[in-house]
């Protein structure tokens, strides 16, 4: 419901004015701003404005109505949302308002289709003489959430948006070419050749860029990793036992493995029905897609077809009687008519005939199952049911339920949202478990990384950033290979796509809260995040769901008397969530924690520290640097001169080169902890100083 800020009254979601004093719902919302990594897709007829001179109106109109209809629909079916139409040339905007993990392969993806329709809206319609071109580029923009973009309004303002305009003006006709961090961001998923770099008007230096070939995997799908399977022999030792109870007890089994993008649900499920074929049983793969599904029953349909051999290129009765063979060999004809139809019906193949309910359907699922199972030992993999349509959980369930005296299991792989969508996941059946799949522990993680960077110091940095997370390790990996480490001060597209996407999937008063606390830092007080909440009143079950989720924990010991100490489960989560936030919000939010700190503590220790940098957040510089020199000089008559070093070297960067007399203090100050740091260790020979940094 929305409330009326004028009035207080309770509105429909749809009301866009106060039933009952006529306010616009919407004003304030629209000034509500984040920043995100987003795509950028722009699409553009070429040619087209000279043509449209010689031609009427109306046929100028016929020409464009059926372009705009077919641009839109293969941009939206990837997730995107076209922000305008300009005459010939279409905007569309990949990971805002909502981001999805993999925005800037979607947007590739969506512009290749969209080339692909319009070559095929040409041999429908020869007199159109369509020809495009288009350009994708990804990065950071100030997104107005709830913009309505098909009432004309702006979502995106920045750079990312001029700059794919401009290589959409530079790219090839008939070609789709993309920006350097879309090309770093999808290249596992699109082939790609690199192409003249940009002289664009307004840029300092050429724009780099790629043209996009072809896709080289199928939508959601990425590729497996071939680094080493390192540190879940617990979990695969759980999974073969129970595999073993499955074949030899002939007792099926539904288990459902949990857990965040990139920790490895499918590299874990590769390895672990590897070993099951290679002990002689039969392993069937179907997966859930994020866009473009074209059925309910989608990755059981991938099932079917590869047991009965149909291919996508199949025409329809070629599909359907490679279907009704395979049904007949198992179950004989008489059974197979009403199987077959059935399931013909689940896989697309059926368009006129129909079941007189859901429940016949099921079960000739069921008694197909039954047959094909009966002398065979078989394990269902379902990839991503967390974007499984409803009916596709309820058909798994109602198997895991009613399957009896088989050698089979139904593998699940899901995310956490799943348990958002189904709470009561399976919940009553005694065959079920759940396998939440956590992060890699500290020397596991650091294995990985030490074998993606060979030698390389920065592996035990890299293992610790990507806080055990295998995909992130090999994102970071990557870019510190490649770019050098001053490269990794920034987190990798991929990676905050990914964690951005998890928050946008939280209630809105969860990600709220979790934005909100973000400003704080890591450890935060109850009492500090009250001050910035944009709403207090649900903190506390706000905070109680975040818990749950494992996104947030309340520390058993708080270092503030009488308030609650929170922290972050993981600092790439609180880092994303911050980014993601406009400076104006941050600044006042930081002066709030400020404050806090402040009135709740003496200003020593580490609170001296935290207060600097909440001070230099909140842009009051003169604060915050009179704190980071007190925390300094605290630093260093404990003799944690590292330390000491980083604070003197944070207060100088923020003070300005006109104010000598300070600048002249504290190069003095910086110099002389400089130099007892580098000589630590023989003032530590010499028995001087506790040797703490």
């Amino acid at each position: 419901m929305a409330t009326c800020r004028s009035c207080g009254q309770e509105n429909p979601d749809i009301a866009r004015f106060c039933l009952a004093c006529g306010a616009p719902l919407e004003q304030e919302a629209a000034h509500r701003e984040e920043r995100r990594i987003v795509s950028v897709v722009f699409v553009d007829l070429v040619g087209f404005t000279s043509r449209s001179e010689q031609l009427d109106p109306e046929d100028v109109r016929a020409i464009l109505t059926p372009y705009h209809g077919t641009v839109r629909d293969e941009l939206e079916s990837f997730g995107g949302v076209v922000e305008k139409f300009v005459g010939d040339a279409v905007m569309a905007v990949f990971g805002a308002p909502t981001a999805h993990g993999d925005d800037p392969e979607r947007a590739v993806r969506a512009a290749l289709a969209v080339r692909d329709a319009v070559a095929a809206l040409n041999i429908e319609q020869p007199e159109l003489e369509l020809r495009i071109r288009g350009a994708v580029n990804t990065g950071e923009a100030v997104v107005t959430l709830s913009a309505r973009p098909a009432l004309g309004e702006a979502m995106v303002a920045g750079d990312v948006v001029n700059t794919a305009s401009r290589l959409q003006q530079h790219a090839p006709v008939g070609e789709i070419i993309v920006g350097e961090e879309t090309y770093r961001a999808s290249r596992s998923a699109i082939e790609y050749e690199p192409v003249e770099a940009v002289t664009a008007k307004g840029k300092a230096t050429p724009i780099e860029a790629w043209r996009a070939i072809a896709t080289t995997t199928a939508g959601g799908e990425r590729d497996l990793s071939s680094t080493p399977f390192v540190g879940r022999a617990r979990e695969v030792g759980s999974l073969d036992a129970t595999w073993e109870r499955v074949e030899l007890e002939r007792r099926p089994h539904l288990i459902t493995v949990l857990g965040p993008p990139g920790v490895g649900k499918s590299r874990l499920a590769a390895e672990f029905t590897e070993g099951i074929a290679a002990r002689g049983g039969r392993v069937i793969r179907g997966r859930c897609l994020p866009y473009r599904e074209r059925s309910a029953y989608g990755a059981f349909a991938m099932q079917m077809k590869e047991l009965a051999g149909i291919f996508d290129s199949d025409d329809v009765d070629v599909a359907t009687g490679k279907l009704r063979t395979l049904v007949e060999r198992l179950l004989g004809k008489e059974e197979a008519e009403a199987v077959a139809g059935h399931i013909a019906i689940l896989l697309g193949l059926e368009t006129k005939a129909t079941a007189p309910d859901r429940d016949s359907l099921f079960q000739s699922v069921r008694v197909f199952i039954e047959a094909g199972a009966r002398d065979e030992a078989t394990a269902f993999v379902f990839e991503d049911i967390h974007w499984a349509d409803p009916v596709l959980l309820d058909l798994i369930e109602l198997l895991a339920a009613r399957l009896h005296d088989l050698p089979v299991l139904l593998l699940t792989l899901a995310r956490p949202e799943l348990l958002d969508m189904r709470p009561g996941w399976g919940g009553g059946l005694s065959a079920y478990n759940a396998l939440p799949l956590e992060p890699l522990g500290g020397s596991d993680a650091a294995q990985l990384a030490l074998h993606l960077l060979g030698a390389d110091t920065k592996a035990a940095q890299v293992a610790e950033s990507a806080e055990g997370n295998p995909l992130f390790i090999e994102q970071l990996a990557a870019v510190l290979s490649e770019r050098g480490v001053e490269a990794t001060e920034a987190l990798p597209t991929t990676i905050r796509g990914l964690v951005a996407a998890r928050l946008d999937a939280l209630p809105a008063e969860e990600r709220e809260v979790i934005l909100d606390a973000s400003i704080c830092g890591r450890i935060f007080w109850r009492g500090a995040l009250v001050r910035i909440a944009r709403d207090p009143d649900c903190l506390g079950d706000a905070l109680a769901a975040l818990e749950r989720r494992d996104l947030l924990r309340r520390d058993s010991v708080s270092r503030i008397e009488g308030d609650e100490q929170w922290s972050f489960q993981h600092l790439l989560i609180r880092d994303v969530a911050y980014d993601l936030q406009p400076r104006g919000r941050r600044r006042e939010g930081h002066r709030h924690v400020a404050e806090f700190i402040e009135e709740s503590t003496p200003e020593v220790g580490e609170a001296g520290a935290a207060l600097a940098r909440h001070w230099r957040g909140a842009g009051e510089l003169e604060h915050a640097v009179k704190h980071f020199v007190n925390a300094a000089e605290e630093a260093e008559r404990g003799w944690a001169k590292q330390l000491a070093v980083t604070l003197y070297k944070e207060a100088l960067d923020m003070t300005p080169a006109e104010e000598v007399e300070r600048v002249r203090f504290l190069r003095k100050r910086l110099a002389v902890a400089t130099q007892v740091y580098v000589h630590m260790d023989d003032a530590q020979l010499l028995g001087l100083g506790s040797g703490e940094s």
